[in-house]
């Protein structure tokens, strides 16, 4: 039985603000969520926040390892727990999901093995911004027992607030995209909440 994966829309505006900031750059980004309690059968993994990465050092382990002990110290307090991975590709016209994406992906199945790898969807974000679509702009990816990642067509995702779309547009309007921090730019400048405390209100 596939896992299904539920997306708050907290964690999939920060996402999208993320990838619009840097449009010519590949990004990426923990998801953050509750795990399912292994005797539950209907497995859903809430996805209740993201943490953008970087935007510049993709590659790097140790700049991943150094934010996820600082992500792991932070939520870990709260009950929420590393589950997933995002990325998105440097050219607009790039729907694959390349070796580095799967990489960093096996290394954060190793916190969670049900672990969702979400690919922003340019097509998709494309039609959003023209007013063409309301669906997800994210790939839902999950590793199969060969190690490989997948589309598997019995996972699901599902947006928790089905508005989440419009509320995101009101955000792009508003070029709020412009404010979000990762974790590069914190790291640059350790004053930049890599949090995004605010960002949002």
């Amino acid at each position: 039985m596939g896992y299904k994966y539920e997306m708050g829309q907290k964690a999939y505006i920060k996402l999208v603000l993320h990838a619009l900031k840097h449009k010519t750059s590949a990004i990426n980004g923990i998801l953050l969520g509750r795990l399912p309690n292994n005797n539950d059968n209907n497995s859903v993994v809430e996805i209740v926040d993201s943490v953008p990465l970087s935007h510049s050092q993709i590659p790097l382990l140790p700049t991943l390892e150094i934010a996820l002990i600082q992500i792991e110290e932070h939520f870990g307090a709260e009950g929420i727990s590393v589950v997933g991975y995002y990325h998105a590709n440097e050219r607009f016209d790039d729907f694959e999901l390349g070796n580095v994406a799967k990489r960093i992906g096996d290394h954060i199945f190793r916190y969670f093995p049900h672990a969702p790898l979400l690919l922003l969807d340019n097509k998709k974000l494309e039609a959003l911004l023209k007013g063409n679509d309301r669906n997800p702009v994210v790939q839902l990816y999950t590793r199969d027992a060969s190690k490989s990642w997948r589309q598997d067509a019995s996972c699901q995702l599902t947006m928790k607030e089905p508005s989440a779309n419009i509320v995101l547009m009101d955000y792009i309007s508003t070029e709020k995209w412009q404010d979000i921090v990762d974790f590069d730019d914190h790291l640059d400048d350790i004053s930049k909440d890599w949090l995004n405390t605010d960002l949002l209100k």
